[in-house]
């Protein structure tokens, strides 16, 4: 889908990659979700949106989350984070036993 918006092959690789972490999010805390893809047109651009959505146990502190480092799974903590930084807009709601979204935006340059 980013190749045929017009994205390049970099740019193809870390949207690839932010939504392997989405993913990969959604399969640790809260076993199954979604996750949606779809084209974007503003004034100015052309981009892809993605929706990770679940249905888990959300998430505590979502300034927590973001910071570099923090993790409950035992892991780097980069995850969150790096989405953030892979991609344009980048926005998160969480209610505790009710889930997640986390809706990420890249445009084309």
């Amino acid at each position: 889908m980013a190749a045929h918006i017009g994205f390049a092959a970099t740019d193809a690789t870390l949207i690839a990659t932010a939504i392997s972490e989405l993913a990969r999010n959604i399969v640790t805390y809260a076993q199954k979700g979604e996750v949606v893809m779809r084209s974007v047109e503003n004034a100015h651009s052309k981009g892809i949106m993605i929706v990770a959505r679940d249905n888990g146990p959300g998430i505590r502190s979502i300034r927590d989350v973001l910071r570099d480092g923090y993790s409950t799974s035992g892991g780097l903590g980069l995850g969150l984070p790096g989405v953030r930084r892979l991609m344009d807009e980048f926005a998160i709601e969480s209610e505790p036993r009710r889930g997640t979204t986390v809706s990420v935006k890249k445009w084309l340059k």
